[in-house]
C-alpha cells in the first residue's frame, strides 16, 4: 500500500497518522489482521523525531489486539548499512524474506536502550535487540517491511512465508519447485465472474475484444485466474459489465456478445455505476443448520481463519466449542449456540466474498 502525507508538518517532519493508515490499507488488502504479522522491518530514520513517530504508529496498529506472548517484534536494517536512499525499501524486503527463510529474526544493532520518547506500553512491540528464533506455529511466518520517503510518500508491504514445495510439484528430474501461490490450489466455485470496466460504454467493449481475444489465444489459462486478475489487479470505473460462466465455453460465449455489441445473453449484466452503497445482513435466529459452512471451512483458507479467529474469542463463553457445535448440531437450536454459531458463520462468510 502507498499513500501520502499532504499538507501536514512540513516536509522534514513524518506524519504518523498517515503511517497508520498506510499500515492498516496493507493488511486490509492482504486480508489480515495486525495480530497475523510477527515482524516489521521499520523505515528507521535514526532521528530523535522520526523513529518516535514511526513507533507510535506501529503501537497503535501492530500492537493492538494480540494474544498474550506474542508481540509484535520491531527491527530496522538501517542500523546496518545506514542510509540507502531509494533502496531503502527494497534492502528492508531482502532482509525478511532471508529472516523467514532461515527462521531466525535478526538484532537490530545499537539499540539495546529503548527510546525513552516512545510510549512503549502503548500496544505490544517489542524491540529486536538481539536476535531470536522464528518458530514454525502451523501459520505462515509474516512481516512488515515500511519505507518513507523524503517528500512525504510512505510505503508498507506485507510479506508471507511461501508454501513449501512438495514432489508433485518435480518436473523432469528436477528439484521440487513450486511456483502457484497456496491458494492457486483451491478448487474454482461452481460459477465464475469475469468484471470488466471502462470510462464509457465503448470502452468496455474493447476491453471484451480484448479478453476474448487473449482467452482464445490462451487456452491454457485458468478461469478462475482470469477472475482473480480482473477483480484484484484491474482500476473500476464508472461504466462495467460482468460475464458470469459455470465453464470456459460459457463465459467466452457471454464475452463474444458483448464485444459484439450484440443484446446481452442471460450469464451478462452491463450497467453503469451506482451512488448506493452496499451492506450485508446477518440473518438472525432460524436459519441454523448442522454442518453450516463446514464445505467452506474445509476448502477456503480466508473462511477457515475468520472463523477460527471468532471462536478463539467466543468458546471461552460457551457451554461447547462452535466447531463442535456446527459440525455434530449438539444443542445448534439452543438459542445461546445458535446465535454466536450463526455470527461466526456470516463473519467468515463476509472475510470470504
Amino acid at each position: 500500500a502507498v499513500n501520502q502525507d499532504g499538507a501536514s508538518n512540513g516536509l522534514t517532519a513524518p506524519n504518523g497518522p498517515s503511517q497508520e493508515r498506510v499500515i492498516r490499507q496493507a493488511l486490509a488488502h492482504s486480508g489480515l489482521t495486525p495480530a497475523d504479522v510477527d515482524a516489521v522491518e521499520a523505515h528507521g530514520t535514526g532521528t530523535s523525531l522520526g523513529d518516535p513517530i514511526e513507533a507510535e504508529a506501529l503501537l497503535a496498529t501492530y500492537g493492538q489486539e494480540r494474544a498474550e506472548g506474542r508481540p509484535l517484534y520491531l527491527g530496522s536494517l538501517k542500523s546496518n548499512i545506514g542510509h540507502s536512499q531509494a533502496a531503502a525499501g527494497v534492502g528492508g524486503i531482502i532482509k525478511m524474506v532471508q529472516a523467514i527463510r532461515h527462521g531466525v529474526l535478526p538484532a537490530t544493532l545499537h539499540s539495546a536502550e529503548r527510546s525513552s520518547r516512545v510510549d512503549w506500553e502503548a500496544g505490544a512491540v517489542e524491540l529486536l535487540t538481539e536476535a531470536r528464533p522464528w518458530p514454525e506455529t502451523g501459520a505462515p511466518r509474516r512481516a512488515g517491511v515500511s519505507s518513507f520517503g523524503f517528500g512525504g510518500t510512505n510505503a508498507h508491504v506485507v510479506i508471507e512465508q511461501a508454501v513449501e514445495p512438495t514432489d508433485e510439484d518435480a518436473r523432469d528430474g528436477d528439484e521440487p519447485t513450486s511456483e502457484v501461490p497456496a491458494q492457486a490450489n483451491v478448487p474454482a466455485p461452481p460459477v465464475l465472474p469475469w468484471v470488466l470496466s471502462g470510462r464509457t460504454r465503448e470502452a468496455v467493449t474493447a476491453q471484451a475484444r480484448r479478453l476474448l481475444s487473449y482467452a482464445t489465444e490462451h487456452e491454457e489459462v485458468e478461469p478462475a485466474h482470469v477472475a482473480q486478475t480482473l477483480i484484484h489487479d484491474r482500476s473500476v470505473f464508472d461504466h462495467r459489465a460482468v460475464v458470469v460462466g459455470s465453464d470456459r465455453e460459457e463465459l467466452l460465449t457471454g464475452l463474444q456478445a458483448l464485444a459484439d455489441g450484440r443484446p446481452t445473453p442471460t450469464n451478462v449484466v452491463q450497467d453503469t455505476k451506482h451512488t448506493g452503497k452496499t451492506a450485508f445482513l446477518f440473518t438472525g435466529q432460524g436459519a441454523q443448520h448442522t454442518g453450516m459452512g463446514m464445505d467452506l471451512y474445509h476448502t477456503y483458507p480466508a473462511y477457515a481463519h475468520a472463523f477460527d479467529t471468532i471462536a478463539t474469542h467466543l468458546d471461552p463463553h460457551l457451554d461447547q466449542p462452535l466447531h463442535h457445535t456446527i459440525t455434530t448440531g449438539h444443542h445448534l437450536h439452543q438459542t445461546g449456540n445458535t446465535q454466536p454459531a450463526l455470527f461466526a458463520t456470516e463473519v467468515a462468510l463476509y472475510r470470504l466474498l
